[in-house]
């Protein structure tokens, strides 16, 4: 066709071309008439050419046809056709001079689906920038082909530094486990499911990101992989930093040896820190080292360690731990603190250490936590934030460990002079009687001191705390080195004599009275001191542990008798002190059915303002024949014989009529403690009892606390513990006594049904001026604590010991500072007098206030 041909005179092998075009084309003449009109048009139109030829091209609805055409124009618009559906079509007009007229041609193609692939496009694109995990798409080759803005977040990479090359090559590095990844792309590639990996990479600057990586594959509608997409979520600090944690939480509750802990960390953090060699060494109170953990390090390394002393220049764990500062030493064959100690880690191909201390929480350095580099370099930042993590759970795990090792301690051995208890005694007894050859002999001999009582009563515990001390420093030099010093109680010690007979038992008795005929010194004072020893022998006298105990018992009596500073051995006659203690038994017993005993009453005084948080209640006992008989006496033998469930309910019944009258005459007494043995908790009926008799007395449940031991919920602990919940639902309250003495779980102690926990009078010996006894009360003052529950303290008898507790956190004291145990009236005129000094003190802070002063007298 010639240029100058008229369109309508096209000849008929362009007409079909144009006829069977995709595109819609549609030619207007210079008078914007239709001209031609192919099946593609009628398609986006949906219009029959038979409808549009020939008439005005308006009916089209283009702008760029309307008065003034554009001569070129493309542009991508939204059409409204005839049947006024709408759809994206790109148009593009050209314009054409033939035969002297002008005709534009119009090219129209359907791109809806194109269009709303984009739009889809593009909300992937804002959904996946919007995520806060790393996006990466490759194809087959693993070549990225997209990333998302969090990937270059967490990888510094931007999408044109990322683009084109291979993942592996762009975040994958030495430690990277390239086989995990691998296995999951080769299950994909043979049809498999989408797969998971957790794998350490790199970012852009070489720092090292834990990430857990979910591949899938897109397939064509052959199956066929096209692209592989990869979702990297950073698991640093949810999943790796704290895996630790759980590590060393599941391994305290399974009560494993803090070796076995330290040992599982320096695995844990080896396998998350490929790069690194983890060593943690315990710091004792020496300043010794003592390694904990190490297990990629030779055992002959940490033996060379154990027992070296940290100083400004020994190595980097012994000067961290020196200084309490982290050190690190980039090349150990050239720096200065290394020098003596470099051979051995320099063979072992380690080259740096960078060493971080592990502190208590008042501020000691208890371990060092280190990392070996088997090249010269610095932590990275990963290796930071492990050690922070590890350096927290160190402490925690060490001082858990610490004050477990403490109170197991406790559990065996006496707190005040450091010697085997009861139950040591009785284990050490039983090992020795075991290991007694044929006709050999095991001697046994019980000590009591002679009127310790006029010590406590004239001196004060504290005085009388310290002549057992020093007694039992004097007992210690009269035996030999195998035999045994242990202490029961009170005032009553026991001498353990393997392979010894009577003579030789009795030589050792002799040179212990002649050895404490020289009086102790207490402060300024001079104190006579003797002891009644009495001694049965094994197999003699008995066969078994507790005639034994008993006939050395019956046997001190007996040289008590005698006139005391003296010793018996036992002998059949002394049978009649069984007959007496049987006198004894019954004695109470008649004293419990004639309601002789009685309570006393001692204060516990809050320590904020010292006014008064409630009183415990003391048993005592006066009997015509006996005199006053101490609770230490006593207690004890109700308990044998069976009768302390019924001391227990009548001290109960005895101090909630004491409360009742209180209340009524108008004293402020908000609770009355009261001690139960743990035969008590084994009667289900308990919490039923109590409801009754606070009913008779119309108390409220609150003005009621029992005090516990820690055996009551050692011993029968699913009966007791199911009777304390019980009483607690009754809404009076639980006290854990002499916490400490005992050996007791502290995760099992912070789910008990407890109130209050009280410190043992033991613990506040010297507690003013004793580093040891001040740790001891500090720990268990932060169990209270963190437990929440009221700490109270008893023993307290000096305002030095008082004020300690107060800084502490101690919220209550009872001791002899205040008051000892008084009658009900006693206690009356005690509480008005402490109630007045009180008000008197209050009046004092008042005077720089007059008007203040005279508002408390008008209102008194």
């Amino acid at each position: 066709m010639s240029a100058d041909a008229p369109v309508t005179e096209m000849p008929d092998v362009l007409r079909a071309a144009l006829e069977c075009a995709d595109d819609g084309i549609v030619i207007v003449d210079d008078a914007r008439r239709i001209t031609h009109f192919n099946a593609g048009a009628e398609r986006i139109w949906k219009f029959a050419r038979a409808d549009v030829l020939g008439h005005d091209a308006a009916i089209l609805t283009l702008k760029c046809l309307q008065a003034d055409p554009v001569a070129d124009f493309r542009d991508e618009i939204s059409l409204v056709r005839c049947d006024g559906s709408r759809i994206k079509v790109q148009i593009a007009l050209s314009s054409v001079t033939t035969g002297g007229a002008l005709h534009h041609i119009v090219f129209a193609r359907d791109v809806t689906a194109d269009a709303e692939r984009r739009v889809r496009i593009g909300l992937l694109n804002t959904v996946s920038d919007q995520t806060n995990r790393a996006v990466i798409i490759s194809d087959v080759e693993q070549n990225i082909v997209y990333v998302n803005s969090a990937f270059t977040t967490l990888f510094g990479y931007s999408s044109g530094e990322a683009e084109g090359r291979r993942a592996g090559d762009l975040i994958a590095g030495c430690h990277t486990d390239r086989k995990a990844i691998a296995r999951v792309i080769e299950r994909l590639m043979r049809g498999g499911r989408r797969g998971e990996a957790e794998v350490l990479v790199y970012d852009k600057s070489g720092q090292e990101i834990w990430v857990c990586a979910r591949i899938d594959a897109f397939r064509d509608k052959k199956g066929r992989v096209k692209h592989f997409f990869a979702l990297l979520e950073d698991i640093t600090e949810t999943k790796q930093l704290r895996s630790l944690q759980q590590l060393i939480m599941s391994a305290l509750a399974d009560e494993v040896p803090i070796a076995e802990i330290a040992d599982r960390l320096c695995r844990r953090v080896e396998e998350i820190a490929p790069d690194v060699v983890c060593s943690l060494l315990h710091i004792d109170a020496a300043g010794l080292v003592h390694p904990l953990g190490g297990p990629s390090l030779p055992e002959d390394y940490s033996r060379a360690l154990d027992g070296l002393a940290i100083g400004p220049n020994v190595g980097s764990c012994g000067t961290a731990a020196f200084y309490g500062e982290p050190v690190l030493a980039t090349d150990l064959d050239t720096d200065p603190r290394w020098q003596p100690y470099k051979t051995m880690p320099l063979a072992i191909g380690l080259r740096a250490c960078w060493s971080t201390p592990v502190k208590a929480k008042d501020g000691r350095v208890i371990a060092t936590f280190a990392f070996y580099y088997r090249e010269p370099r610095a932590p990275s930042n990963w290796h930071r934030r492990i050690v922070e993590a590890c350096v927290d759970l160190g402490a925690f795990a060490i001082e858990r460990k610490e004050a477990r090792a403490e109170i197991a301690r406790l559990a065996y051995h006496d707190i005040l002079t450091g010697l085997p208890n009861r139950a040591q005694l009785r284990h050490l007894i039983t090992t020795a009687i075991d290991a007694c050859p044929t006709g050999g002999h095991v001697a046994l001999a019980f000590l009591d001191v002679d009127h310790f009582k006029d010590v406590n009563d004239t001196l004060g515990h504290a005085a009388g705390d310290e002549l057992l001390v020093q007694l039992a420093q004097r007992l210690r030099e009269q035996i030999g080195p195998e035999d045994m010093l242990g202490r029961l109680g009170g005032d009553e010690f026991v001498v353990l004599l393997p392979h010894r007979n009577a003579q030789d038992a009795e030589r050792v008795a002799a040179g212990i009275t002649e050895a404490l005929a020289a009086p102790l010194r207490l402060g300024s004072k001079l104190m006579p001191m003797s002891a009644s020893i009495g001694i049965s022998l094994y197999p003699d006298h008995a066969t078994d542990i507790d005639t034994l105990m008993q006939q050395a018992d019956a046997a001190m009596y007996m040289a008590k008798q005698a006139g005391r500073s003296t010793h018996r051995m036992f002998s059949a006659e002394m049978n009649g002190l069984a007959e007496q203690r049987l006198a004894m038994i019954a004695a109470l017993r008649r004293a419990i059915a004639d309601n002789a005993l009685s309570l006393f009453y001692q204060p516990q005084v809050r320590s904020c303002d010292r006014a008064i948080h409630g009183v415990e209640a003391l048993a005592r006992w006066h009997d015509a024949a006996l005199g006053d008989v101490s609770p230490a006496k006593f207690i004890p033998l109700a308990e044998e014989c069976g009768l302390i469930e019924q001391i227990g309910l009548w001290s109960v019944r005895e101090a909630c009529r004491q409360m009742a009258i209180w209340r009524r005459a108008g004293l402020n007494i908000p609770s009355v403690s009261v001690n139960l043995s743990p035969l008590n908790f084994r009667n289900v009926a308990l919490a039923a009892r109590l409801k009754d008799i606070l009913a008779e007395h119309a108390l409220p449940p609150d003005a009621l606390m029992l005090e516990i031991t820690e055996g009551t919920f050692m011993q029968d602990g699913a009966a007791a513990l199911e009777t304390m919940h019980a009483i607690r639902e009754l809404g009076v309250g639980l006290s854990v006594d002499d916490f400490g003495t005992g050996y007791s779980s502290l995760s099992r102690l912070a789910h008990l049904p407890i109130r209050e926990l009280k410190i043992d009078r033991s613990f506040m010996r010297d507690i003013d001026k004793d580093a040891a006894a001040l740790a001891i009360a500090t720990a268990v003052v932060r169990v209270g604590q963190g437990l929440r529950l009221t700490v109270v303290a008893e023993g307290v008898e000096t305002e030095g010991q008082r004020k300690m507790l107060t800084e502490l956190g101690c919220d209550v004291v009872q001791g002899f500072l205040y008051a000892p145990a008084l009658a009900p009236v006693a206690f009356e005129r005690w509480l008005i007098e402490h109630c007045a000094e009180q008000a008197r003190a209050m009046l004092g802070r008042l005077d720089v206030n007059p008007a203040g002063r005279d508002a408390v007298k008008r209102s008194a």
